[in-house]
C-alpha cells in the first residue's frame, strides 16, 4: 500500500511561485499514475494535472497549462507540482492522488484515484 504526504503549500502573492511535493511510501510507487487535484471552499474537488508512471506523459487542466508543471522522481518516490504565475483563483487545498490505472484510462475525476494525501493549503493573495 502506498501512502501519500503533501508539503510545500503556503501563502504567496499573485504572480509568485510555489512548489508542492508529494512523498510516497511503498515499493510500488513507480507503477502508479499520479495526479494533483484541488478544492476551493464551497467547490468540488477538481483535476489539476496527472503524470503517467512509465514515460512521464502528462495532462493538465486548461487553466493551468503553461503555468504549472508536474514531474516525478520514481527513485525518490516523489511527485512535484511547480506552480508559477499564481493567481488568486488558484487558492485551494491541493491533494496528491495515485491511481493503479494508466494515464490512458479516465483520470480527470476524483473517483479515478484510489489513494489520497491529506492535502496542503495554497493561498494566493491579490
Amino acid at each position: 500500500q502506498v501512502q501519500l504526504v503533501e508539503s510545500g503549500g503556503g501563502l504567496v502573492q499573485a504572480g509568485g511561485s510555489l512548489r508542492l511535493s508529494c512523498a510516497a511510501s511503498g515499493r510500488t510507487f513507480s507503477r502508479y499514475t499520479m495526479g494533483w487535484f484541488r478544492q476551493a471552499p464551497g467547490k468540488e474537488r477538481e483535476f489539476v494535472t496527472a503524470i503517467s508512471w512509465s514515460d512521464s506523459t502528462t495532462d493538465y487542466k486548461d487553466s493551468v497549462k503553461g503555468r504549472f508543471t508536474i514531474s516525478r522522481v520514481n527513485a525518490k518516490n516523489i511527485v512535484y507540482l511547480q506552480m508559477n504565475s499564481l493567481k488568486p483563483e488558484d487558492t485551494a487545498v491541493y491533494y496528491c492522488a495515485a491511481s493503479v490505472y494508466s494515464l490512458s484510462s479516465p483520470h480527470g475525476s476524483p473517483t479515478d484515484y484510489e489513494l489520497w494525501g491529506q492535502g496542503t493549503q495554497v493561498t494566493v493573495s491579490s
